[in-house]
């Protein structure tokens, strides 16, 4: 399944749909009222909340409902299909090329940063580039939805909590990253974190060790490259980040960008005003994100 945040009209508040085929959602609340035997939330973030249990409910519907009212994707906007971040967690330096390319040193352990909710964006807002930086890079990222409460999780008994997957743009302002050790001011500038276009559901991404992963920047292909190449892979990453924290449903993970930052690029790559940002993952789809000078 593909689940996404959506709303009719600006002033609405956003209410979780899904992907009935590729042009059409259908409201999950009214389809769980119709066909199901409880009431699913209409609140993305209530949804999340028990995302695993929810998305199963949903599944079963699926299956049995019939002649239920869909909208058309062009007749609504989408938002961050969480609705809103919870924890943020990202991971730098986790593919080896990339690595390179920013000319630093293979880490013995993950690098960890966080992301906050006024970075946040929707997958068909803008990316704003403000003044106080003059040097906004890209970074596509396959990014983990957490559906259940993690802590001390087991490599092997990762992906049972795992609710799907998602896209985000890891834009970063490298000259105030790169001003400091920590990473925290180039990373959580506002309204520069696009994340979706939806989540797909885990069980329609098994392989999700080896997909495709790619950035577009006006048309041209910027980053190329495939998961099967993290350093940490998704097991990895959950298990170490779990025995650190506890990992709550509607958390995300994201899990590092690979080679081709506009940074890394001779000439320089940087994104300017009125670039159109394109991020393709295998098995997700594509999201894309405009430039604006604010």
């Amino acid at each position: 399944m593909k689940l996404v945040a959506y709303r009719k009209e600006e002033n609405e508040n956003y209410r979780t749909g899904v992907l009935t085929d590729s042009e059409s959602i259908a409201d999950v609340e009214e389809l769980s009222k119709q066909f199901g035997e409880k009431t699913l939330p209409a609140n993305p973030v209530d949804f999340y909340t028990h995302a695993l249990e929810y998305i199963e409910e949903l599944q079963k519907i699926l299956q049995e409902a019939t002649g239920y009212e869909s909208l058309s994707l062009h007749d609504v906007h989408l938002g961050m299909p969480l609705g809103k971040a919870k924890k943020v967690i990202c991971v730098g330096k986790n593919y080896q090329e990339h690595v390179h390319e920013m000319k630093s040193d293979i880490p013995d352990f993950p690098v960890l940063f966080a992301k906050f909710d006024n970075a946040i964006i929707g997958p068909e807002d803008e990316i704003y580039y403000p003044s106080i930086t003059e040097k906004l890079d890209y970074e596509v990222e396959l990014t983990v939805v957490i559906g259940k409460t993690a802590s001390k999780v087991k490599k092997e008994d990762a992906f049972d909590y795992i609710a799907g997957y998602t896209l985000a743009n890891d834009t970063s302002a490298r000259d105030l990253q790169k001003r400091t050790p920590q990473w925290l001011q180039g990373k959580s500038l506002d309204h520069t974190t696009p994340v979706g276009p939806w989540v797909v559901t885990k069980e329609e991404m098994d392989n999700s060790h080896a997909v495709n992963i790619r950035s577009y920047v006006n048309g041209e292909v910027r980053q190329s490259s495939n998961t099967e190449h993290l350093i940490f892979d998704i097991p990895f990453l959950v298990n170490f980040i779990s025995e650190i924290m506890t990992l709550e449903p509607g958390d995300i993970i994201l899990t590092g960008t690979p080679h081709g930052v506009g940074l890394a690029m001779e000439p320089s790559g940087l994104l300017q005003a009125g670039d159109r940002v394109k991020l393709e993952v295998e098995g997700i789809g594509t999201m894309e994100n405009q430039v604006k000078k604010v």
